[in-house]
């Protein structure tokens, strides 16, 4: 998921700088989007590891 994270923010620069604002928008909210999962799922592993309950991982 960060693999995916990390090229649309890279879709959306090369859009951007290229003039493309609609795909460079729509990148940019998938790449919001995913980035806020990711934290919510990094801070629950972090509070289930404080909490000594053993992750599955």
């Amino acid at each position: 998921m960060l693999e995916l994270l990390i090229f649309l923010i890279v879709v959306a620069l090369i859009a951007g700088a290229l003039g493309f604002t609609g795909v460079a928008r729509g990148a940019a909210g998938l790449a919001k989007i995913i980035f806020f999962i990711l934290i919510v799922i990094v801070a629950v592993l972090l509070l289930l590891g404080f909490l000594g309950v053993a992750a599955i991982f």
